[in-house]
């Protein structure tokens, strides 16, 4: 029995790519990645909380061989501690990146840095346990009258009671 020889694999190349682009919120410091990204999460932790000032945040996560930084090197800061680094653009201080030891080859990015899609939807969850319980949990929300934009948590009406229970 004679074997073909194999087709050969057609290569992506950077033509075909795709890229997401993000960037700071001053625009100092610019970046992209090859979409679709490796991931993307809500991280609810008290680390995440204490760094961003918010109840959560969501990252997305690329291989650092498929990211690129396209300005601003001259404008990143870094603060390091055990195990992890997480980087901010040194003029308008929006937090940029988050990278750990245990993870060298992947960068995590703030979600809201990016202009477009990056390929994931975040699905996954971390640190649930931490989360604070003044955080909004998808409670129903209604209009806040005089105030256009504003929603306040509707009161939930309690159920009256079977009759003959009472």
């Amino acid at each position: 029995m004679e074997r073909k020889p194999a087709s050969p694999a057609k290569k992506r190349t950077l033509a075909h790519v795709q890229w997401a682009q993000g960037k700071c919120r001053c625009g100092a410091v610019r970046f992209e990645i090859m979409v679709p990204a490796l991931w993307a999460w809500h991280d609810h932790s008290q680390a995440t909380r204490e760094t961003t000032g918010a109840a959560a945040m969501c990252w997305v996560g690329s291989w650092k061989k498929r990211f690129r930084l396209t300005s601003g090197e001259d404008d990143i800061t870094r603060y390091e501690e055990p195990g992890t680094a997480r980087s901010f653009c040194r003029r308008c201080g929006t937090p940029l990146f988050y990278e750990r030891d245990r993870s060298r080859h992947v960068i995590n990015i703030p979600r809201a840095l990016f202009t477009a899609r990056t390929g994931r939807e975040p699905r996954y969850h971390a640190g649930l346990k931490e989360m604070p319980d003044w955080a909004y949990n998808g409670e129903p929300l209604a209009p806040l009258k005089a105030y256009p934009g504003i929603m306040i948590e509707r009161k939930r009406k309690k159920k009256p009671p079977p009759e003959g229970m009472f």
